[in-house]
């Protein structure tokens, strides 16, 4: 039988990981739901993996913001704080690097 300290404990375990889980996963997901004809498991799980490796969790989260509003893309690249422009930087450096190996 197991003890209602250790299932609470579980509980909160659980909790904790799947926001990770869905957060580490944020380009993937909103590929997957834009409504781009091209955007397919592969490609889109692809795009996930080069995020991974140019962005951090901050910056895909609002990079997944994009495909919802891309005119918010648009705010960013225009915007003229430091914060905005070195997300750009990253963020273009990302989207070479899916570009070239997710095709």
């Amino acid at each position: 039988m197991k003890t209602p300290l250790t299932v609470a404990a579980l509980a909160a375990i659980l909790m904790t990981a799947a926001p990770t889980e869905a957060t580490a996963r944020a380009i993937e997901t909103a590929c997957l739901r834009s409504d781009r004809a091209g955007a397919t498991r592969p490609l889109c799980a692809c795009v996930q993996q080069v995020a991974n490796q140019h962005l951090t969790r901050g910056d895909q989260r609002q990079a997944a913001r994009f495909f919802r509003d891309p005119e918010r893309a648009q705010q960013v690249r225009l915007s003229r704080t430091d914060r905005d422009r070195a997300f750009w930087q990253r963020y273009r450096a990302f989207a070479d690097a899916a570009e070239a190996r997710c095709r």
